[in-house]
């Protein structure tokens, strides 16, 4: 037997087909690899997060689609899936596109292949551009270790709640954000983790204005604050710095300001607690005895 196979092994039932996650550039297309190109031209359906980009892409690369083409996206998802998965059990090659980077990645994509495990139907990737990836990269932050937190919510007390989950996360973590609500992400982000934290701001990736600006929160949020930002975001952020737990008594101002944005007493202290390394119930005993 080969050690060193240069296709990933068939599962399922023998007559099934396959899905793909192919990754698409995510600005500059030349970064699209020769099995992308090969693929969208031979493949029996391509499952598009949106149809147009699909054509802007293959229309740059030169090549036509022979297959069938399907708009898969967040709206239709639930209810293509199940179709999809029907079409690979009678034996078609489906390769899954987004707009850019890898499918399931924060884009639609999880629903097919949770479904095609399910199902015993084999799935495979082409892997390629990754935002996630790139950004983590240029940001000359830590990357060891990471993770990805995808956009946090747009309202104000939903995301002061996630980025409390997050205020002890020793882990560069990366996240997505819209342009126009970059400045109230960078202004929550320095409220909850402080102005020095380090961050790189990361826009328009591979394209021809890319722009990478790195610094403490406080000189970026300033910069934000004065700026016309545009095009693709992508903010990393430095994780927590190891801190002494202290007393609960220490802690209790902590509680009290999530408290005053809305987050419920015990959520409050259970981040708070996690974060600094206290006994939740000693702090939730010392917030008590304050009031």
């Amino acid at each position: 037997m080969d050690p060193h196979p240069s296709t990933p092994p068939e599962s399922g039932p023998a007559a099934a087909g396959r899905i793909i996650l192919a990754a698409t550039p995510i600005g500059n297309t030349g970064d699209a690899s020769a099995r992308l190109v090969e693929l969208l031209a031979t493949a029996d359906i391509v499952a598009a997060e949106d149809t147009r980009r699909l054509h802007r892409l293959v229309q740059s690369l030169g090549i036509t689609v022979a297959g069938r083409i399907i708009s898969y996206h967040e709206h239709n998802e639930a209810a293509k899936t199940s179709e999809l998965l029907d079409q690979v059990r009678t034996g078609s090659t489906l390769v899954m596109v987004t707009d850019a980077g890898m499918p399931s990645v924060s884009d639609p994509g999880f629903r097919l292949v949770e479904g095609a495990v399910a199902a015993g139907l084999t799935v495979t990737a082409v892997p390629g551009p990754s935002a996630v990836l790139t950004a983590l990269a240029l940001s000359g932050l830590p990357t060891d270790r990471f993770c990805f937190e995808g956009f946090l919510p747009r309202k104000a007390g939903e995301r002061a709640a996630r980025l409390a989950e997050l205020a002890g996360e020793r882990r560069t973590m990366v996240f997505f954000e819209a342009p126009h609500r970059l400045e109230a992400m960078l202004r929550a982000l320095k409220e909850r983790f402080g102005a020095d934290r380090r961050v790189a701001v990361c826009r328009e990736l591979t394209k021809t204005y890319e722009e990478v600006l790195r610094g403490p929160l406080g000189e970026l949020l300033q910069w934000a604050e004065n700026s016309d930002v545009r095009g693709e975001i992508a903010v990393v952020v430095a994780g927590a710095p190891e801190q002494a737990a202290g007393t609960p008594e220490d802690h209790v101002a902590a509680v009290n300001d999530l408290v005053a944005q809305g987050i419920r007493l015990k959520e409050a202290v259970a981040a708070v607690a996690e974060d600094v390394r206290v006994s939740k119930r000693e702090l939730y005993s010392a917030v008590l005895a304050a009031r």
